[in-house]
Parts: C-alpha cells; structure tokens; sequence
C-alpha cells in the first residue's frame, strides 16, 4: 500500500512523524514549512530527519511532483495534523501547494482521504467545511486520545491515534489496547469528583 502523509502547521507533528515511522509499506512526505518550524519547537526534529524516515518525500511548493497528477498511483493520504486552515482550502477545492493538491486528487480520484484535525474549539465554519468534507467522503477526525485503556504516557495517548488513524486507513496494527468493556487488571476503579 501507498500512503501520503502530509504534515502542515499545527501543534502535534508527532502524529505524523509516528504515523510515518509504523506505516507497513510505501510511505511518502510532504512537509509543509510552518510544520517544519513547529517540528523544531515541539519535536527537536528538522524537515530532512522527517523526510528520512519515509521512502519518498517532496516540498509542499512542488507542484510539478508526480503526485500532482491522478494518472500517479497512491492508495491513501493522511494530513496530520491538519490545520484548520489546510482542512478549509481542501473542502473549497483550493489547491495552492502541494498537500492541497494531492487531498484534491485523493478526492477526484475516490481514494482515501484522512485528516487529522488539531484545532479547538470549533467554529461553526470549521464545523461546516468538516460537514461538508463528510459528506464527500473524507474521514474527519479529531486528534482525541481515549482514556479506557489507562495511558501512562504522552506515547501512549500518540500510539492510540495514530492506531485509530491506520484502522480508518485499512491498516492491521496493534499500537493501542482495543475496548473489551471489562476491567482491566490493576484497574483504579472509578473515582467520583467533588463539586
């Protein structure tokens, strides 16, 4: 399976990079600049340690990439994190660079298309462009860890994500413990709060 996996600038490059390093077959990297200024604030990383742990990786302004074309096969894209504004120009057809393009051919071409949304709260325009991405569809998710399988780091709350995002993919993994609706062993119980 081909996989793109475009990084814009939103906190939480940490789902791309994970994403990256556990998709199973050909991964490719479009990296957009404000990711790579985040990617250094948040992960200590620069763009060219991400596009070294993908099999393919080109800048965000190259539109000449082969993967501008539907003619050029790629299975699946993910965006993520996908801001705000990325997830905007994509539900408008706005197609300026190249992560926007590539989700316009996912589109056209009916191939999945995921995006990580890291944004909150919402707008009602956020709200709408999601709605309407939906209905085209796009799997829109929020970057919201789940807490039943008891995390005991950031890793983990990450590892849970990125699994849920590679489920919608289409991709076996076991980066997270899946519900069972039994306690767990060692489970704290639940706790009530004081108001």
């Amino acid at each position: 399976m081909r996989t793109v996996v475009g990084i814009t600038g939103a906190s939480g490059i940490v789902y791309g990079v994970r994403l990256l390093e556990r998709l199973p077959a050909h991964r490719t990297a479009i990296v957009s600049d404000d990711a790579a200024r985040i990617a250094e604030l948040e992960l200590g990383m620069q763009k060219k340690d991400i596009h070294s742990i993908a099999d393919d990786a080109y800048e965000n302004d190259d539109l000449f990439s082969p993967l501008s074309s539907g003619s050029v096969r790629f299975d699946s894209m993910a965006i993520a994190p996908c801001s705000a504004s990325t997830m905007s120009k994509i539900a408008c057809g706005i197609a300026d660079n190249l992560i926007t393009r590539v989700a316009s051919v996912a589109l056209k071409e009916h191939r999945r298309l995921l995006l990580l949304v890291r944004e909150t709260p919402l707008s009602s325009i956020h709200l709408g462009n999601m709605e309407r991405l939906a209905a085209a569809g796009v799997v829109v998710m929020p970057a919201s860890p789940a807490f039943y399988p008891k995390p005991r780091t950031v890793d983990e709350m990450v590892d849970f994500v990125v699994g849920r995002m590679m489920d919608e993919l289409g991709l076996e993994n076991s980066l997270y413990r899946r519900w069972s609706g039994r306690a767990t062993t060692g489970s704290r119980g639940s706790r009530r709060t004081r108001r």
